[in-house]
């Protein structure tokens, strides 16, 4: 494991928290759509959040979704996780077409019910 390689925060509207974050001196590293939902990644030097619109938003603190933690193996980190006995969110890895050679994950859930996720950007 390598550290933090996003922060994943649902929003109802996107263009809105672009702005927002846009302002604080982030910008945009990836447009994409995943499904239905609109998905934009901000960076601010070593710094992501991937924002996506669902119409689900929480609207009261403690609406970030996740944690990602970059990895280089995610096979082998899969592999460990499991046998750790945690609850696992995703009982298998994952791809999504995110960033230049997609990305691959998992995610487990903590114990206040916190989603982490497992990330490699292929």
């Amino acid at each position: 494991m390598t550290g933090i390689q996003h922060i994943g925060i649902p929003t109802n509207d996107l263009e809105a928290t672009k702005e927002f974050y846009q302002r604080l001196g982030f910008t945009i590293a990836l447009e994409t759509v995943n499904g239905d939902e609109k998905v934009a990644f901000l960076q601010m030097k070593d710094l992501v959040i991937e924002t996506y619109q669902n119409g689900q938003a929480a609207m009261q603190s403690g609406a970030i979704n996740h944690v990602a933690i970059d990895v280089k193996d995610i096979d082998t980190v899969f592999s460990l996780v499991q046998s750790l006995g945690v609850e696992m969110a995703d009982h298998q890895v994952n791809g999504l077409p995110f960033w230049e050679k997609g990305v691959r994950f998992f995610t487990i859930v903590g114990p206040n019910q916190e989603r982490v996720e497992f990330c490699e950007r292929l």
